[in-house]
């Protein structure tokens, strides 16, 4: 059976919603809680392996189940980007640079090996693991050239929040009119939510002096888990969003 959620406006809205929790939750335990950095990846790359190992285990798509690991998952690449401009120092354009490389060759040896990136097509462990794969480096990639355009650049995060709606909007255009195709279409604009997921979460959760609205790191999270809950619980009712054999 197939191990993940239909591709319908529910998706991408939990999936805005886990990428903002993923940058405002990391900056909570790091910073809120004084866990650090090496703290707050130890204790959140075990919980994202344990949601993983779970999540391979069932045998059909379970809400509940595969949203708790990309929220996992989103933490996880914010971690390891921050880690990377953190503690080693890497610039933010370098990590982009790593990371798209290591997701194009992600993409190369999965289509390579099973001949298909579609979504419903998940539905062996191999094709699972790939998935979420290449689903780690589009996070990590997206924190980087997040944060590389709101800071490094100087866009700020209103206006990064912007440009990567508005390009995801030229994608979805470009879709429609059968200029790209389908699962072209869901990997760009994948990759894209990220940061925009990101550049919101900022937005909201920095303080005034730093170009965003104050709320802070821990209000934040906790309105967007909020969200996500009260999504997945619909979607655990209805269904909704299950592809149909």
């Amino acid at each position: 059976m197939v191990k993940v959620p239909a591709i319908t406006a529910f998706f991408w809205i939990i999936k805005v919603l886990a990428t903002t929790v993923g940058e405002t939750f990391a900056d909570f335990l790091n910073s809120q809680l004084g866990l650090g950095l090496s703290g707050t990846s130890l204790i959140m790359g075990s919980a994202l392996a344990i949601a993983l190992v779970v999540q391979f285990a069932v045998k059909k798509y379970i809400p509940v189940i595969y949203w708790l690991a990309i929220v996992l998952i989103s933490v996880a690449g914010t971690l390891i980007t921050d880690n990377l401009t953190d503690n080693l120092g890497v610039p933010l354009w370098v990590s982009s640079l790593v990371f798209a490389a290591l997701l194009i060759a992600t993409f190369l040896i999965w289509y390579r090996g099973e001949r298909t990136l579609a979504m419903k097509s998940i539905v062996t462990k191999k094709r699972e693991a790939f998935y979420w794969l290449a689903i780690l480096f589009t996070f990590a990639l997206g924190t980087a050239t997040g944060d590389w355009l709101a800071e490094a650049v100087g866009l700020g995060y209103g206006l990064s929040a912007v440009v990567y709606a508005a390009v995801i909007g030229v994608v979805a255009i470009l879709w429609k009119r059968g200029l790209i195709g389908e699962i072209t279409a869901f990997w760009i604009a994948y990759i894209l939510t990220r940061p925009l997921g990101a550049s919101i979460g900022d937005l909201l959760s920095q303080a005034p002096k730093d170009g965003g609205f104050g709320l802070g790191p821990t209000n934040t999270s906790y309105i967007f888990l909020a969200a996500i809950l009260a999504a997945v619980t619909y979607l655990s009712t209805t269904k909704r969003d299950q592809i149909k054999a």
